[in-house]
């Protein structure tokens, strides 16, 4: 049988020393730091220690190949590292493997001229740059980038980029940005409007206006105003017409590292649920033997059995080389939801103490409510998972490509 779903010993191994990494370096700097909130120069500092410490334990840069400095992991080893990364905010940080540069690495290796690699993917996989992905705008929808108004006109050795856009997260510190913007009046197709420039920061005519404030607080998405800004030719990343294409491509593995986070966060989210349960004693018995708190329980450990999955196969699709769009769209759509769900059947289990901030679960429901919209709204998803399956009938007769190609 060729279906396995076991790792290989030497990504069990590697899984063993990410959760241990996390455990024994990341989570007591997690504390200190929220001990010193404010303190940036401690906060600097502190981040320099774990990801000195990564280096030493050998798992720097796991997403990336071996001549960059990377471990060279698939997605599907990803998964494995990601998730065990996640149960802590900085653990992703503290490897070199967060958003937006993990994705940014990806697009600049698969993008970039020779050139473009050199001044900005090794500094970013050195850990010594941060950079930013820079394509939503306030006036138009972000889920369809088909829409986008902010404008590039090629004046002579330059590109002049007029206009707008928000929730740049990491905008600020951040040496470059990869900026979409439309280059084509009148392209043969919506898509083929948009092209990628690499933006060196700070540079005149990128303004950052302000931190947009969420209900989670405020953690670098920017707002930022564009005039007169001007990029030279050799800053394209991609060709003409190509930015549509390089965000897509961008964004569908970024969409399901960002899963694999997530099901870190709503693991983390299940243990303090169970652990409650079996800890808290009121009418007559243990939370853990009322019906209704286990069929809490056992809701989130189907979900969180269906989130494994989902992954899985997505990444083991990308690791093959498959199309694999369906798939994410639907492990994307699932996960952020059952995040949100699992966190909150814990809050409920805990009471007033989760519902206070001396759990990490109020921050856990603040933070997982975005995931619902970012990088692609529900409603988008689905509508495009819908039409997949639409598609595949009316190809095949049946719907068994819409459903993850298994063999089933």
């Amino acid at each position: 049988m060729a279906i396995d779903f076991s790792f290989p010993p030497e990504i069990e191994e590697l899984r063993s020393k990410v959760r241990t990494f996390v455990e024994e370096i990341v989570r007591p700097a997690e504390a200190r730091i929220a001990e010193r909130e404010g303190d940036r120069k401690f906060l600097v500092g502190e981040i320099i220690k774990m990801r000195e410490e990564a280096h030493k334990r050998g798992l720097w840069l796991p997403h990336m190949p071996e001549e960059y400095g990377g471990m060279g992991l698939g997605h599907v080893a990803m998964a494995s590292v990601s998730a065990e990364a996640a149960k802590s905010g900085f653990g992703p940080f503290a490897l070199n493997a967060q958003a937006p540069d993990e994705g940014n690495m990806h697009t600049l290796l698969h993008w970039g001229t020779e050139e473009q690699k050199e001044k900005y993917l090794e500094p970013l996989c050195k850990g010594i740059a941060r950079s930013c992905f820079a394509m939503t705008e306030p006036e138009v929808a972000g889920s369809d980038p088909t829409l986008i108004q902010t404008r590039a006109v090629l004046d002579g050795d330059d590109w002049v980029i007029n206009g707008h856009k928000w929730f740049i997260s990491g905008a600020r510190g951040a040496k470059f940005a990869i900026l979409i913007a439309r280059t084509e009046d009148d392209p043969e197709i919506p898509q083929a409007a948009n092209s990628a420039f690499i933006v060196d920061l700070p540079s005149e005519g990128w303004e950052v206006v302000r931190d947009v404030a969420t209900m989670s607080g405020s953690h670098n998405h920017c707002e930022i105003r564009i005039e007169n800004l001007r990029v030279p030719k050799s800053r394209m990343l991609g060709g003409r017409g190509q930015g549509h294409k390089l965000g897509q491509a961008r964004l569908g593995p970024a969409r399901l590292a960002h899963c694999m986070r997530w099901l870190g966060q709503a693991e983390v989210a299940f243990d303090m649920m169970v652990d409650r349960s079996l800890n808290r004693f009121a009418h007559g018995s243990l939370l853990a033997d009322k019906q209704g708190i286990q069929w809490m329980i056992a809701d989130s450990a189907m979900e969180l059995y269906q989130c494994k999955l989902m992954i899985l196969h997505a990444a083991y699709k990308i690791d093959n080389k498959e199309d694999f769009r369906s798939e994410v769209s639907m492990a994307k759509h699932f996960v952020a939801n059952s995040l949100g769900r699992i966190v909150d059947r814990a809050i409920q289990v805990h009471g007033a103490l989760g519902y206070s901030t001396d759990t990490p679960l109020a921050s856990m429901a603040q933070h997982a409510r975005w995931a619902r919209f970012a990088d692609g709204a529900d409603e988008v998803h689905q509508w495009r998972i819908a039409q997949r399956a639409i598609d595949a009938y009316k190809r095949d007769g049946n719907t068994k490509a819409a459903t993850g190609g298994l063999p089933l």
